[in-house]
């Protein structure tokens, strides 16, 4: 019962071209496609600049000069006296 049989969809697909015409429904999907492929483009644009910026900053980290390690301060340790050990 709560299903729609095959005559119920031939119904609706028929109300909805008389509703929208040939015309307009085949219009409507050539813009819908327009869209996704401008979405797909614009996607794809986004990832090659977000790209291209990667391999500027990798770029310029490796052309600025490495600041030199610093080296480790000598110190001398002086043994504590015999008397305060316990």
């Amino acid at each position: 019962m709560g299903g729609f049989s095959l005559w119920h969809w031939l119904i609706v697909g028929l109300v909805i071209l008389l509703l929208f015409g040939k015309g307009r429904f085949s219009d409507m999907m050539g813009d819908v496609a327009k869209g996704l492929k401008s979405f797909k483009k614009g996607m794809t644009e986004d990832e090659e600049a977000a790209a291209q910026e990667q391999r500027r900053i990798t770029e310029a980290r490796a052309a600025e000069p490495r600041p030199a390690e610093p080296r480790p301060a000598e110190t001398t340790v002086t043994p504590a006296p015999e008397a305060d050990r316990q």
